[in-house]
């Protein structure tokens, strides 16, 4: 307090800057408490991804966190718990309806909850059916300005329903395939002999986490502008380009060696997923196309599909009702832009296909042939 011509003024001490790395240090230590994460890189993007949520205005794309376990108690519910615990405005929901999630985020378009859905096999999973909608929303979410079109007949207007937001899912099994395509990939395993963790009470332990989470906030919410103009340097690209770069932009605020370590964790992350993903029905007939043709340089489209059928662990001999057809093979190439025609054998003319019908689509969708 100070005087100044008679008048008084107080003195109200700015508080000090955050350090963007130590949170975020903080942050990882408080997880590693109560749960533990297959890797450093898993835990990186964890931390990071959770800070990010307070940034949402500022980004282009929501990243998704797929948090999937093969069996019960290999502690994704857990970590969910702690995601809620420190992410921004969560909303937590099991089995949501639809119609509930885009009515969560249209109620704050401009800076809508993070939704984390619990036990997502059973929205997802092979009993549960396709859930087209929902599906629809968590992939439509990932980027902005993509909103769901409903026509509300009362109003006999055009409905446009807000769909981006923060998302993060955790159940047994893998996700579908759309949605792990748009998410960072967290793959949980159960505690092996000799590896502890604290209970987590929330009671005891909500409080400080409810500091750290606020902490976070008033960090990101400082920098907004900055972030918004982030333009990181990434070290993947395309569709995983986009979900990474709001965890790397946050990772290159703050510091120290958190650039280093995002920018690992998405190389890490994304080549796990992409050696791991489930190989499309068209990509897999491709490979196995060219192992069929051998040395030859045409095949009647007859002869491909019977040489197709005679591999006993690819899926051809039961394709369909009765294996795959010729018009079935026809079909799915023509998705490749690969048309069969009239040539030449010496049995005769016959529809079929030469080897270099398929040469571009072999470079871009399959594996490079080292044999």
């Amino acid at each position: 307090m100070t005087t100044t011509t008679g008048t008084i003024t107080s003195l109200v001490q700015p508080e000090p800057a955050e350090d963007g790395a130590a949170l975020l240090d903080q942050v990882r230590a408080a997880l590693a408490r109560y749960v533990i994460l297959p890797d450093e890189h898993s835990m990186t993007s964890v931390v990071l991804w959770i800070a990010a949520t307070h940034a949402l205005p500022a980004w282009a794309h929501a990243a998704r966190l797929v948090i999937r376990a093969p069996e019960k108690r290999c502690g994704k519910s857990r970590l969910l718990d702690l995601v809620e615990a420190t992410s921004h405005n969560p909303l937590i929901s099991v089995n949501a309806s639809p119609s509930a999630a885009y009515r969560s985020i249209a109620e704050a378009p401009s800076d809508p909850p993070t939704i984390l859905l619990d036990e997502a096999d059973t929205i997802f999973g092979p009993k549960a059916g396709d859930n087209e909608d929902l599906r629809g929303l968590l992939n439509a979410g990932h980027q902005r300005n993509r909103p769901a079109l409903r026509y509300d007949a009362g109003t006999r207007k055009v409905e446009r329903l807000a769909t981006f937001a923060m998302a993060a899912l955790a159940g047994i099994g893998a996700m579908p395939d759309t949605i792990e395509d748009r998410a960072v990939v967290i793959r949980m395993r159960r505690r092996a002999p000799g590896e502890t963790v604290a209970p987590y009470r929330t009671r005891r332990d909500a409080p400080a986490f409810d500091q750290l989470r606020a902490r976070l906030h008033r960090w990101i919410r400082a920098h907004m502008d900055e972030l918004a103009a982030a333009v990181p340097a990434m070290p993947v690209e395309d569709r995983a380009a986009d979900t990474w770069e709001p965890l790397i932009a946050v990772a290159d605020l703050a510091g120290g060696h958190w650039p280093d370590d995002a920018r690992a964790a998405a190389l890490a992350l994304t080549e796990t997923r992409d050696a791991n993903a489930k190989e499309s029905t068209q990509s897999r007939l491709l490979a196995d196309c060219r192992n069929a043709f051998g040395d030859a340089e045409a095949l009647p489209s007859s002869v491909l599909v019977d040489r197709l059928r005679l591999d006993s662990e690819a899926p051809w001999q039961t394709y369909g009702k009765t294996g795959l057809t010729v018009r079935q093979f026809a079909d799915l190439l023509r998705e490749f832009d690969i048309n069969s025609q009239n040539i030449s054998f010496p049995t005769g003319r016959a529809k079929g296909y030469r080897r270099t019908d398929f040469t571009d689509a072999w470079a871009r969708y399959c594996p490079p042939d080292t044999e």
